[in-house]
């Protein structure tokens, strides 16, 4: 159990990203297929990200144009692997293949886009899928807020159903376990903390209690619906007299769909200067699926956390 993480420390967090990359630091390096990495961002964070220990890259994409990002921009390729390909569509095609047959231990987005990426991932002629959805977790420190913390899902589910949402929840859950937190306090966010037949998210909060009180979710502390401002401020609960062992407390942040869920990070990330790391769970390896956008620090986090999925999947595949 990996005690030493921010996120079973709350409150003990000075560099939420730095932390992950230092304690993925200890673990083996990671096979990754970093899937057409042919812009000086995306290559140099695989590049540094190899030579902090984390990864062994496979760079999957068009050599000569790989070679001429790294000779423009002074990046040596000297003793990495290239898989050459004509294209960013091949190279998503060849980085699900890569995975599927167990030549690298997780993959990593690198200049296309992501529904090109997972467009590739997804199928389940692929072979990569799980019994549940796939979605995605950001990993979160602001600064004003005392403790570390997940978003799901900001990045993959559209506008999920109730079935999908369970899925969402338990597989943030299982994320906070692997990252030290035993029992995870799981806020199913609306617009409102009652629960209203007007407004469909507040019914799938609801049930989604209900599914955790009879076994269908299990491992965390679920409550919901609450507003965002119910869910990180225990004085603003107390003033609305909710009672609530997640108010004020919460470990994981569930958006009611993807444009909330994004829009609430972007604007902790932008606004709040807060540091996150990105992740895709639901799939046989950890996928790395970082915005264009993303700083290099947050890119190398991202990595972090795949290091720390990928060897606890060598236990416990997912």
């Amino acid at each position: 159990m990996l005690q030493a993480l921010p996120l079973a420390n709350p409150g003990h967090s000075q560099d939420l990203l730095q932390e992950l990359i230092a304690y993925a630091q200890a673990l083996p390096s990671v096979r990754t297929g970093v899937v057409h990495p042919c812009d000086a961002v995306s290559l140099e964070a695989a590049l540094e990200a190899k030579a902090l220990g984390l990864i062994t890259p496979v760079l999957i994409g068009p050599r000569a144009r790989l070679e001429a990002v790294a000779a423009q921009h002074g990046l040596a390729l000297d003793g990495v692997e290239i898989d050459d390909v004509p294209h960013s569509h091949a190279a998503a095609a060849r980085g699900a293949e890569l995975a599927a047959a167990g030549k690298v231990q997780a993959l990593m987005k690198g200049s296309l886009h992501t529904d090109e990426l997972m467009s590739a991932i997804l199928p389940s002629s692929a072979g990569l899928r799980t019994k549940r959805r796939v979605s995605h977790c950001f990993l979160m420190h602001v600064p004003t807020y005392p403790r570390a913390f997940i978003i799901t899902d900001a990045a993959i589910n559209i506008a999920p159903d109730l079935l999908a949402k369970a899925d969402i929840v338990q597989n943030a859950i299982d994320l906070a376990h692997v990252l030290g937190v035993a029992s995870p306090k799981v806020a199913l966010l609306a617009a409102v903390e009652t629960v209203s037949p007007n407004m469909p998210a507040t019914l799938d909060a609801a049930v989604l209690c209900k599914m955790a009180d009879r076994g269908q979710i299990t491992g965390g502390v679920l409550d919901g619906p609450l507003a965002f401002d119910n869910a990180v401020s225990s004085e603003a609960a107390q003033i609305k007299g909710i009672r609530s062992e997640v108010a004020g407390v919460a470990d994981i942040l569930v958006a009611p769909d993807l444009e909330s869920g994004n829009m609430l990070a972007k604007q902790l990330e932008y606004l709040g200067n807060a540091h996150s790391a990105g992740i895709v769970l639901g799939v046989k390896v950890p996928v790395v699926l970082t915005s264009r956008a993303d700083p290099k620090p947050s890119r190398l986090a991202s990595c972090a956390v795949a290091v720390i999925l990928a060897d606890h999947y060598r236990e416990s595949p997912p």
